[in-house]
């Protein structure tokens, strides 16, 4: 695409500064030059009135020497980017073709408010630059959303997210699922950020357990918990999102605080406790909705104070299980979350003869759609060893998640300081990346052709996500590193997954999983 815009580009950049040159000579030799469209209109159309202005001169450089130069470095920029093919050169065309498009609209309103006359030598300069302003931008995709993507994020981590964090993070948290889900009904927006941010490339393409995944990049369990976002993430650039954890009862959440900060732990302190409106109601938000990526259902059981028993628990999850299928929801899998840590009571599936229970009772549910686990972290190798054995032995279950939140608060990645801030609560983040690219080696070593692996833990840029891909994950998500680095990480991370990816040779992302470091 690039090499096919080059000759109307750079045809373009040579009328642009044939024009310049033209109106550069005219003005240094105090000429004004003939205004052909004065018998068309003549009360609006003076080129002298223009060319003498105030207006035709910046910092005591005329206009059209500046215009002169523009074009002759904008018709160098795009020799060198097709003969180079270099990058940098195409971000160059890009960059000054916008620039150059912004003066135009600056000069041009200049000319029809303030001077309140034409000349029809600028405006043909106004009306070049303007063009090869739009095709560079529908044509150098890559360039546009690499300007737009790097520059959100700078912007967000070094203003926005200085505003945010000076707020209650749960505040922030319900502010912005508020607006996305606004975002979400309305068309126009959508198509914008889409446009802006999704990043699609058929090396990042897959399908995985009969669903088709445009990019690997997936909005982890327990942000979306009440279903609100599942209209806008596609366009955001998630290639998948996870909603929930949804329960059968609904449950307000536990005592505060429910989230917390840990900036220099780069983490988030975790205490919902599955908090969400319950099944039913969620089913009646998504009824009727389709979804422009996959969606999954995450499925745990109900949080509640008063004793449960182990069989009560797993009909809980049971009946929630039901409660879905019945409803027909479009969402593309379910997520069956045994490793939330905090919930009330004693009740754990992590014991072998308990997690065989649960997956019986879910088997006899006949579930056709995939069902990944979530797995917890804090188990040793031979422990999640022998949870993987049993789950392997269910053939209905497609794949694992790795992992959720980090129980140790002792952990080195943890600081100290931070941690005493919180009493309760659990550490997502970069404190649980090490031990979940541990588990996720640990997972594909021992049941790599048998399991899906989902990463999850710590994936705060690209490196980190193609760290697990090759470790063994086939599929990522997060939450924590879309706090700390902003909304633009998600298309950030499916670009340099791109170019790391084509730096080891590998011609698409299943190729790179399982490769090792």
């Amino acid at each position: 695409m690039k090499r096919k815009i080059f000759f109307i580009l750079l045809l373009l950049a040579i009328l642009g500064l044939i024009d310049a040159s033209y109106l550069t000579y005219e003005h240094y030799n105090n000429l004004i030059p003939p205004c052909r469209i004065n018998s068309f209109l003549p009360a609006f159309s003076d080129c002298g009135l223009v060319l003498r202005s105030s207006y035709a001169v910046i910092l005591g450089i005329p206009v059209a020497l500046i215009g002169l130069i523009h074009y002759f470095i904008l018709a160098l920029a795009i020799g060198l980017a097709v003969t180079t093919n270099k990058k940098l050169w195409w971000f160059w065309v890009f960059f000054q073709t916008a620039v150059g498009a912004v003066m135009s609209v600056y000069f041009m309103i200049v000319q029809f408010l303030i001077i309140k006359s034409l000349c029809i030598y600028c405006t043909a300069s106004a009306l070049i630059s303007f063009t090869m302003f739009v095709l560079s931008y529908f044509s150098l995709d890559y360039e546009r959303k690499i300007i737009f993507i790097y520059t959100g994020s700078f912007v967000y981590q070094y203003f926005i997210k200085n505003i945010f964090f000076l707020l209650p993070p749960e505040f922030v948290h319900n502010a912005m699922v508020g607006y996305g889900s606004f975002l979400g009904r309305l068309p126009f927006p959508k198509i914008i950020l889409k446009f802006l941010l999704a990043v699609k490339n058929p090396r990042l393409e897959q399908k995985l357990a009969g669903i088709q995944f445009n990019n690997p990049v997936g909005l982890a369990a327990g942000f979306d918990y009440n279903a609100d976002l599942t209209q806008i993430l596609g366009s955001v650039g998630f290639g998948f999102q996870s909603v929930g954890t949804i329960t059968n009862f609904p449950y307000e959440g536990n005592p505060k605080p429910m989230l917390g900060r840990l900036p220099k732990s780069q983490s988030l302190m975790v205490n919902k406790g599955f908090k969400n409106l319950g099944a039913r109601k969620i089913i009646e938000k998504l009824q009727d909705l389709d979804f422009e990526i996959p969606v999954g259902i995450s499925i745990g059981r109900t949080n509640i104070r008063t004793k449960t028993t182990q069989k009560q628990s797993v009909q809980d999850v049971v009946r929630t299980f039901i409660l879905f299928e019945e409803s027909g929801i479009k969402n593309a899998y379910y997520e069956l979350n045994i490793s939330c840590p905090n919930l009330y009571g004693n009740i754990s599936f992590y014991p072998p003869k308990n997690l065989e229970e649960l997956l019986e009772a879910v088997e006899k549910v006949s579930i056709k759609k995939p069902i990944f686990v979530k797995m917890p972290i804090e188990k040793n190798d031979e422990d999640t060893l022998e949870m993987l054995k049993v789950v392997s032995k269910f053939k209905f279950i497609s794949g694992v998640i790795i992992g959720n939140l980090q129980k140790n608060r002792k952990d080195p990645s943890l600081d100290p300081e931070e941690v005493k801030q919180f009493h309760v609560g659990n550490f997502s983040g970069k404190p649980c990346e090490q031990r979940s690219n541990e588990l996720i080696k640990l997972t594909y070593d021992h049941f790599g052709k048998r399991f899906i692996i989902i990463g999850c833990g710590g994936a705060f840029s690209a490196q980190d996500a193609y760290r697990k891909i090759k470790l063994g994950a086939s599929l990522i998500q997060l939450i924590t590193g879309m706090i700390y680095k902003g909304p633009t990480l998600i298309s950030r991370i499916n670009l340099e997954l791109v170019e790391l990816l084509h730096k080891d040779g590998y011609k698409h992302i299943s190729e790179a999983v399982g490769k090792g470091l």
